[in-house]
């Protein structure tokens, strides 16, 4: 870092902010393949928070694509700068008294590793969307696993290109064997946001 920057300390703190909220910050990880259900859980989940009067916020992953990393293509580098800005704007939105649900595919053990440490203890809950690789192609909403398997879609995650399931995940929601409420109902009991 250059040694000219110097980080200002303000005199508001995440917990004056998150005071007046009356809710804990926390940032929400959702990590799964393509077409595992991160998007529509997180719109469930939100909508579900804001009903609780909690203060939100949604970064998904295709939607950073078209803004704040519109820059990255899918090769290894890429995707780790892609989780490092997403996790880098979710600590920015924890530190404003947010619950912040990041739906990104994330399919890298040691970058989530890396976004968890950003944050204080107990304000990183990791949620691994656990669909099967054969649902997710059944789903293909984008049709991006077929044109993977043609071979037009390089890098893919799950085809040619690995995904590392959590090892010890905070919540673990198969979509396959239950319905978005049961799904949502089960994030609030886990992370404790009933």
């Amino acid at each position: 870092m250059d040694k000219n920057i110097k980080f200002q300390q303000f005199a508001l703190t995440q917990i004056e902010r998150a005071k007046i909220k009356h809710q804990t910050p926390v940032c929400l990880w959702m990590t799964g393949l393509s077409g595992a259900g991160k998007s529509t859980l997180a719109n469930a989940l939100e909508q579900e928070l804001n009903k609780k009067g909690k203060h939100t916020y949604i970064l998904d992953g295709d939607n950073l694509r078209h803004g704040l990393n519109s820059d990255l293509g899918f090769s290894k580098a890429d995707r780790n700068e892609n989780v490092r800005r997403a996790a880098e704007a979710a600590k920015l939105i924890v530190d404003a008294g947010l619950i912040v649900i990041a739906g990104l595919i994330s399919p890298f053990k040691q970058e989530r590793d890396w976004a968890r440490s950003l944050f204080k203890d107990n304000q990183f809950k990791e949620i691994y969307i656990s669909t099967s690789l054969q649902e997710c192609e059944q789903r293909d909403v984008k049709g991006l696993y077929q044109k993977a398997r043609r071979g037009e879609v390089k890098e893919f995650t799950g085809i040619d290109s690995p995904y590392e399931p959590p090892e010890n995940p905070d919540v673990i929601i198969d979509t396959q064997n239950k319905s978005i409420s049961e799904c949502v109902q089960l994030i609030l009991e886990k992370v404790n946001l009933t």
